[in-house]
Formats: C-alpha cells, structure tokens, sequence
C-alpha cells in the first residue's frame, strides 16, 4: 500500500462548483489537479493546475500525464467541466454543437479513459465522478436543453456501464444530476424565474453538490448510483 495521499483530477475548477470541489477535496487529503481553460497557479504545494480546453484532443491526457508526473498516482476522476446551452432545438447552430459535445463528451471520454488507465497502474480502486443534469430525467418547455440532454443522458449511462465493467476491479463510477445551482453565471435577474423550476422553491447551493460529491467518494458500497441533487425536480412536477 503506498504512503503517498490519494490524488483526485477535477475539470472545470477555475470558479464555482469545481473550485469548491478542489477545497473539499483537500479536506478530505487528497492532493488535486485542477483543470479548466484558464486557471491560475495555486499557492497550496498539493494543488496542481494544468490549463487547457478539456473539449480539445490530447488534453485529457496531458492532465492525468502531469497528475502521474507530480504525485506518483491518480485515485478519482471527477468530470465536472460542461456546457450547457438553452435553446430551441431549431436554433442550435454547429458551433453549439461542436462546443457541447466537444466537453461534455470527448473532455468526459478522453479524460475518463487516461484516467481509469492511471487508476489500474497502481492496483488500489478507484472513483469516477462525472456531473449531470436532471433535465435528463424530467424535461422542461421552460428550459429547452435537447444538447444536453442528448450529451448527458449518455453520460449517465456510461457512468452505469463502467460501474459494472469495473466493479471486480475496485473501481467505481457514479453521477451527480443537478438541478439549477446558485453560482455567479446566473444573473439576479433570472433567479426568481430559476427558483420556480424546483419543486422544494428553491435553487441549491455549491455546498449541495460538494457534499453529494464526497458522499459518493466515501460510500464505498455505492457504485452505478444517478444521485439527484435538484430540489425535486427528477420526481416530476
């Protein structure tokens, strides 16, 4: 068993969810790498930041290539970076779609994959995360999202079939599906009309999804797992 701490990779970690995820993480022990387009190097010597579009070929590897160069390891994969696009199915151009699909599905793909690879090299399991979207679940006129929901569904379903494909082996693969979170992309403006998609009245926090995210890292017994952090939203309206 190797002394060195556990090591988690998380995307989109510049701002909001993803930065918090980083924080978390460290107080849980883990050393992170942290990826988004643009991010800034960390004054924390256990934090690594790799820049780059995790949408573009080649650079999923090139973070778990500089994950396994610094701290010797890669326990968890957490795939947070995504887009998200509201519009009429007719109105999404080919730039929306090469955009969308290029991080939620090869950044998820291409990252996944090294990942897991890094996982295997060191024997001991393993934890892939990857955030989602309740409008899979439960579609909504107010917020047309058929990218997403073409994008994420997949991923919700890959996430079931690496939980088994890896099951024997230590490694499991698990889901958050938000409903609309409080960060500083949504304008005030739009929060009254956001806070009525949700059953309970309400957008979540960051600390919702970062506490669903740890749980899922600890609970060691659950693997295949869609956990829905989304007021009600997936039970229907």
């Amino acid at each position: 068993m190797s002394n060195t701490p556990k090591v988690a990779i998380i995307t989109g970690a510049s701002q909001g969810i993803g930065e918090a995820l980083v924080a978390g993480y460290r107080k849980l022990g883990y050393a992170v790498v942290a990826n988004s387009r643009s991010i800034a190097a960390s004054d924390d010597p256990m934090v690594l930041t790799v820049a780059g579009d995790i949408g573009q070929p080649g650079v999923g590897q090139r973070v778990v290539d500089a994950a396994v160069e610094r701290f010797g390891r890669v326990d968890t994969i957490v795939n947070n970076a995504g887009i998200f696009i509201s519009k009429s199915f007719t109105d999404y151009t080919d730039e929306d779609y090469a955009a969308i699909t290029g991080v939620n599905l090869r950044g998820f793909f291409e990252l996944t994959r090294a990942g897991i690879a890094a996982v295997e090299a060191h024997g001991e399991g393993g934890h892939v995360v990857t955030i989602s979207t309740s409008l899979v679940d439960q579609a909504d006129s107010r917020v047309p999202s058929a990218l997403a929901s073409l994008t994420k569904g997949g991923l919700n379903a890959a996430t079931k079939a690496l939980a088994i494909e890896y099951a024997t082996r230590g490694i499991r693969s698990n889901a958050v599906a938000l409903g609309t979170i409080r960060t500083p992309m949504h304008d005030p403006s739009t929060h009254e009309f956001l806070n009525k998609l949700h059953p309970v009245g309400h957008m979540g926090d960051i600390d919702d999804v970062v506490e669903a995210v740890l749980y899922l890292e600890t609970a060691t017994f659950v693997t295949g797992e869609i956990l829905h952090v989304d007021g009600g939203q997936s039970a229907g309206r």
